[in-house]
Parts: C-alpha cells; structure tokens; sequence
C-alpha cells in the first residue's frame, strides 16, 4: 500500500449513498482523501468518520479545498442508513465486491474486510500520502492533516 505513494490511483466508478454513480475522475483538478473502512455502525469505523465530520470544515477550508471520501464494503442503502445516522456531510461509496480496494492494495482484515487506510490524492490524481489508521482512529484525521499540509503549501 506504502508503494503507492507517487503513482496515480486508479479510476473507478462506484455507487453513493443516494444511488448515483461516482468516478474518482470527477474530482479531477481537486485534492482529496480516500478513506477505506470495514463496516457501517461497527464503533472504530464510526469514530474514524466522525472524526472526518468534526474536521469536515476544516479540510473544505483549506486553500484548495480537500474533498474526503468514504469507500466499504456497504450496501448503498445501508451507507444511506449510516450518513443520515451520523449526519456525515462527506461522500460514502459502496464497493461490495472489494473491487476498488483491492486496486488500491487495501490489505483485508479479519478475512473479509479492507483494513482502514486513508490516501492524500492530488488535483493530478497523485498519490501523496498513505496511512493505515486500523488501530489509531482519533490520531487518523490529525494524521492525513499534517500530510495534507506538506504537500500543499
């Protein structure tokens, strides 16, 4: 996953939480994070996305703005339970068959789940920063901020 870092990250399409399709490349030109968790209401997958809320602002802010992305293996209609559950203003992206992490190098947890891993992806589809946040959910976001900040100023 590490080796990523400096190649381009793979395109995909990917269904939201409201049922629409999603591609990596509508973000062209723009930075953002990619965050991989396993599960929807599981609690260190809640606070990693309520971390990314409590800091929403903060990374919209930031000059460029940063995007931030959710992506498990969730159902679309389960993510729509789970947003509106925790009032996420960020996308969730639903990969059931692991295809998109898998192109990322998401290792898989427990056998059937993609640990948590974050990627800072730049306005050229760079890959900047990877950090795997499997056991460290509040220092997560701290984490992708201060990497953020490197490669943006």
């Amino acid at each position: 996953m590490a080796s990523m870092v400096g190649s381009k990250a793979p395109d995909f399409t990917l269904k939201t939480s409201e049922g629409e399709e999603f591609s990596l490349s509508d973000l062209d030109g723009q930075w953002k994070v990619l965050f991989f968790y396993a599960k929807d209401g599981s609690p260190t997958c809640k606070r990693g996305c309520l971390s990314f809320k409590d800091q929403y602002d903060l990374f919209r802010s930031l000059e460029p703005p940063v995007e931030i992305i959710g992506i498990s293996q969730n159902s679309v209609s389960e993510h729509r339970e789970f947003k509106e559950e925790l009032q996420l203003p960020f996308t969730l992206l639903s990969d059931p068959d692991r295809t998109v992490a898998e192109s990322f190098k998401v290792p898989v947890h427990l056998g059937a789940f993609p640990a948590k891993s974050s990627f800072v992806i730049g306005p050229d589809n760079t890959i900047h920063h990877v950090y795997d946040w499997l056991f460290r959910p509040r220092q997560h976001v701290a984490n992708i901020l201060s990497a953020l900040s490197s490669v943006t100023n």
